[in-house]
This record gives structure tokens, C-alpha cells and sequence, in this order.
């Protein structure tokens, strides 16, 4: 492990990392569909729309010419898909943005807002995640989250794991990569930050899939902080 003495900022995976998305959605559009009379596997529908996540923003880098696109248009795009596909009936066009903005109304995890208020005393604190600005700034608003700024994809338009991304965010703090720490759930998110020289922090949320976790129980490398919440990062950086 290398020295993390010189870390001036975090930055944090979100999805994931600091929120429960899948209980906050399922929860979320349960209750919701409830008012509309609208009937659907929530359950399903969530976890599938997780599910092409990835791919969804594997075709903004295989097609640079047609432009970057905010993680609110995949998100979009995915879930007339799956409503296709589940063939889930009498959504609305409201319908369809109330449910597109479920991502903007994530619950944090227990440990979350704690401990970024104990690390906020001491270093500059901000998101590093593919949602685009406003989703952040909304979800950040409405969990309680006590970011300085919000660091997106949307700003180098690149998604995690492009190196653009990463170094993108060091270069808008002023700060050489090795003064930035970050903070993820997930080894693959941390080992692409550290072949940047970026410092690292594990956190594991092994209920963040549901029953369909299948990775990240555990830390998979000599990470520098590997910690079982945000309050235990807190403690190991001095806070």
C-alpha cells in the first residue's frame, strides 16, 4: 500500500457506493404504480434495466461520431426497451420521465451522509460517477448527500473507465492524480483508478444487487482503505 498522506480530495462511485438503487427504485415505483393502477413486475424491470447499464454505454464509445449522450438519454432509451419487452401497458409520456427520473431520487446507504460529513471537514468531497450533472445534483439534494461539487462523466464525455474521466476530475481540482482518493464498491472501478495513480478506498455493498450480487463481496486487491463503511473511511483518513 502506498502512502495516502498527500490525498487532498475523494471522489465516490455513487451508484452503488453511496446509494442503494435497487431497493430505492423498486420501492420507489411500487408505491408509484399503485396511484396510476398500473401493473408491472418492478423487480424485474429494475434489475433488467441494471442489466444493460454497461452496454448502454459501451455503444457511446464503439459510436463517437454520433455524439456523447448523458446517462438520463441511456437510461431513457433502455427503459422503452424493457417496457416493450415486459410488455408493460398504459405508460404515459409523464409516465416514462417520472420513471427515468427514478434515478434521481436514490436513497443513500445508512453509513453515507455520516461519513461524508465527518471527510467533508477535512478534504474536498464530490461524486466521480457516469450519472450526468443533474442527476447528480438532484439525487445529491434529495439524499442529503454534502458534496462540494459535482463531478460527472458529463464533463470530460467519458464514462468510467475511460482514463479520461479519472484524470479529468484530478485536473479540475488542481490536484496530481496521486492526491485523489477513490472511493468505490467496486474492485474494477478502483483498479482502473489506480493504473492512473489515483489513492483507493473499498467499501463493499454486498446487498446492492439483491440476490443477484455475484462480485464485490470482498476487496480484491491491496487497496489502500478497505473499510466496512463510509464512517470507517472517515476514521482511517483522520475525520
Amino acid at each position: 500500500m502506498s502512502d495516502i498522506s498527500d490525498v487532498k480530495a475523494l471522489v465516490f462511485d455513487v451508484f452503488g457506493t453511496c446509494v442503494d438503487w435497487r431497493t430505492s427504485l423498486i420501492d420507489d415505483f411500487t408505491k408509484w404504480s399503485k396511484t396510476r393502477g398500473i401493473n408491472a413486475d418492478w423487480t424485474a424491470l429494475v434489475d433488467g434495466w441494471r442489466a444493460v447499464y454497461a452496454a448502454s454505454m459501451d455503444e457511446v464509445r464503439k459510436h463517437p461520431e454520433r455524439g456523447y449522450k448523458i446517462l438520463d438519454t441511456l437510461h431513457r432509451e433502455s427503459l422503452e426497451k424493457l417496457v416493450a419487452q415486459f410488455a408493460i401497458q398504459g405508460l404515459t409520456e409523464d409516465d416514462l420521465q417520472y420513471l427515468t427520473l427514478g434515478w434521481h431520487r436514490l436513497h443513500a446507504w445508512p453509513d453515507t451522509v455520516s461519513g461524508l460529513t465527518r471527510l467533508k471537514k477535512k478534504y474536498i468531497i464530490s461524486p466521480l460517477s457516469n450519472g450526468n450533472v443533474a442527476l447528480l445534483t438532484n439525487m445529491g439534494k434529495f439524499a442529503g448527500m454534502p458534496w462540494d461539487l459535482i463531478l460527472s462523466a458529463e464533463l470530460f464525455e467519458h464514462y468510467k473507465p475511460d482514463p479520461e474521466t479519472y484524470l479529468g476530475a484530478a485536473k479540475l481540482l488542481c490536484l496530481k492524480s496521486g492526491q485523489v482518493m477513490m472511493v468505490a464498491a467496486h474492485n474494477n472501478d478502483l483498479k482502473a483508478a489506480r493504473k492512473l495513480g489515483l489513492k483507493t478506498a473499498f467499501v463493499a455493498r454486498p446487498t446492492e444487487y439483491g440476490p443477484h450480487q455475484k462480485y464485490d463481496f470482498e476487496a480484491k486487491d491491496n487497496w489502500e482503505i478497505v473499510a466496512k463503511d463510509f464512517n470507517e473511511i472517515a476514521e482511517r483518513m483522520g475525520c
